[in-house]
This record gives structure tokens, sequence and C-alpha cells, in this order.
């Protein structure tokens, strides 16, 4: 159902406030260079900082600028099953094609009540769900035999993993058939390899096109190609997460005069070693 080059796609600001024109110029960028799928309001979007208000509407609007032309899972998650739920209905509601649910983060639920969140929110609403497995951020990682069980539910799909961990992959996948989505630019290709379908990019905010040709080099099998793809990218992973993301690759929207730079506090803006750093990067692939 999912597969192929998604974008974590940021939230622009100015002054404060959603800026809407800059998302929309960004969503335009992102269909133009053959992203498969839009994901709104995940950390890369800066989720937590979203007042609820904004968090539906930001969904709505990807939802109706993307107009079919590509698919849009809406992040959705929380902490709290309940708010999780409304979320998710809200992404249904909104139209959006599936909803990306975060494992639920600083209170550090058990196996069993990670089974019973996302269980809950696959018997109270009809839209595909995308499990979110990144322990780094939320303090909990959902293990491979709990993403099994949950694989029988109809309708969560896939999962989109950021443990950092092929292995990872390789346990969920010798143990269901669940579809597995990277959640980290420098793993994509390695997961891949051992049956992922995809991934759910930060770096394609930037490089949406090259991206595309990496995944769907090696969804077909061009297994060189998309080596050669992957080693040429590398060093602009590594530079997305020199610091807490998306700060760097806000930065680097910045500097490509995509958006104004802003972000909301707690992030603050690159620190000016970094900055330079990833000038020179961004001059040296042709982006500034």
């Amino acid at each position: 159902m999912f597969e192929g080059a998604m974008v974590a796609i940021i939230t622009p600001f100015q002054n404060g406030d959603v800026d809407y024109d800059a998302l929309e110029r960004l969503i335009d960028l992102q269909i133009e260079n053959s992203t498969d799928v839009i994901v709104p309001c995940g950390t890369t979007g800066e989720s937590p900082t979203l007042s609820h208000e904004e968090h539906d509407r930001v969904v709505e609007f990807v939802v109706e600028k993307v107009d079919k032309r590509a698919k849009v899972i809406a992040g959705a998650g929380s902490n709290s099953t309940r708010e999780a739920l409304r979320l998710t209905e809200h992404a249904q509601a909104a139209g959006a094609d599936g909803a990306l649910v975060i494992t639920p983060y600083y209170n550090k639920p058990t196996q069993r009540g990670l089974i019973e969140h996302f269980d809950l929110l696959a018997r109270e609403t009809d839209i595909p769900l995308v499990l979110y497995n990144v322990p780094g951020r939320t303090g909990v990682k959902l293990e491979p035999e709990t993403i099994a069980e949950l694989s029988s539910r109809e309708n969560i799909v896939a999962v989109k993993e950021a443990c950092g961990s092929v292995d990872q992959v390789n346990r969920i996948l010798s143990l269901c058939d669940i579809t597995v989505i990277s959640g980290d630019d420098m793993l994509t290709l390695p997961m891949m390899a051992v049956g992922g379908r995809g991934v759910i990019s930060v770096a394609a905010n930037i490089v949406p096109r090259e991206v595309s040709r990496l995944v769907h080099a090696a969804l077909e099998g061009r297994w060189e190609e998309a080596r050669k793809i992957h080693f040429q990218l590398y060093p602009l992973f590594q530079m997305m997460f020199i610091e807490t993301n998306p700060i760097p690759v806000k930065t680097s929207l910045f500097l490509m005069k995509k958006i104004e730079e802003e972000l909301r506090l707690p992030l603050c803006g690159l620190s000016k070693l970094h900055r330079a750093e990833l000038e020179r990067l961004l001059i040296d692939y042709g982006l500034i």
C-alpha cells in the first residue's frame, strides 16, 4: 500500500505562524520531483510544538494541495491514547491515505501496553496505520514480536523503522510480512536490501529527485545504481543529523531560499560551526 520515496515534510513558519504559501511550494516541489508520499506533522514537521488547531489545519491543507497527485500519510501519534485516537480520526476525516502513529513517548508503556494502544486505534478507525518505531526519541521500542502481533490487524499495514538497526528489520520480516519503511536516510539502502520498501526521508526535503531515484532503483533491483546514489548522498544524509532534526534540514531550505529561517523553541538555530560545514556541503552539491 505504501512504498517508494516518502518525505517527512517540514512545517515552515513565518513570524510565529505556519507559512502556508511556503508549504504549498514545498508540496509542489516534492510532487514535481517524483516523491510518492507526503508525510506532514511528523517529528520533522515539528509536531510537538504545533497546536491541535495547527496540526489539524496542516493535515487538511496538505491533503487539499496534494489533490491525489501523491499519497498522504498524516502524523497522528501522541503519548495519550485518547489524543492519538482523535488525531487519527481527524486524519481519516481529512482524507489522508494513512496515519503515522508513533509509540507513546515519555510514559514508557510495556509491550502489552503498546499492543493495547495500537489495537484501540485499529479498532476505532478504518484508515491504514503505519507504526512509527523510534526509541531514540520516545524511550520505548516496539519489539519485532510485538510488531508481528500487531501486523495481524487488518489496517495496521506498515512500520516506519528508525531503531538504527538492520537486524531489527531482519527480525521483523522473519516473523511477518508487514511493510517495513526506513526511518533513517543512512540505512535506507541496507534496509531495502533485506526487504524494506522505501523511506520516510528527511533529506528528501532538499534532494527529492535523488532520493526517489535511489529508492526506485532499489525497488526495481538495480542495486549497482542504488548503491552509487547512496554513496553520493551519504555525506548529505549525515549532515541532516549533525544537530537535532529538523534544525539542519530547515537551515538548508532557508539557504536554498525556500523558507524563512524559523524554528519553534525549544529547537533553536544551527550552531555557527555546523552552519559553515552545512553551507560548504550544500555548495558542493550545487544546492546553493
